[in-house]
């Protein structure tokens, strides 16, 4: 395996301040904005927004290969992610990130070793561990549907 790999992605501006993201090889674009609360247009993504996504697709793909390596069937994984951002005396930067994991797993992989891997994972995940920001998990696990958790 190597040592250093590389992600391409590319950001063209549209207007105003709007503008597009794609990635290599990637056949779909994402329309992009600054924050509503930094005069960008509500209802697209913002690069605030990306990361929080990356952090959360990063921690899921990380669980479930480590879930699978430990023979740990998985039957539910949903991770909410809420960044904290603050004026800082250099400007503004997330402080915090929370991540907020639910994971539904069959009673007899039992509850501490499902927050074994969790806590793995999150120490694990490429895309937290180079953020300076705090992070912090809050797991919940659970043997029921998931389809009641908002």
């Amino acid at each position: 395996m190597e040592s250093q790999y590389q992600y391409q992605a590319t950001a063209v501006w549209i207007e105003h301040r709007r503008g597009l993201v794609e990635g290599e090889s990637i056949a779909r674009t994402i329309n992009f904005s600054a924050p509503p609360e930094f005069g960008g247009e509500p209802g697209l993504w913002t690069p605030e927004h990306l990361l929080m996504a990356a952090v959360g697709t990063c921690f899921v793909s990380t669980f479930r290969a480590i879930a699978e390596l430990s023979k740990v069937e998985v039957t539910a994984l949903r991770v909410a992610v809420e960044g904290v951002l603050q004026k800082t005396e250099g400007g503004y930067r997330f402080t915090r990130v929370v991540l907020k994991p639910t994971v539904e797993a069959p009673a007899e992989h039992g509850t501490e070793r499902i927050l074994r891997l969790l806590s793995k994972a999150e120490r694990a995940c490429l895309v937290s561990r180079s953020l300076t920001s705090e992070v912090t998990l809050e797991p919940i696990v659970m043997a029921g549907s998931l389809e009641s958790v908002s």
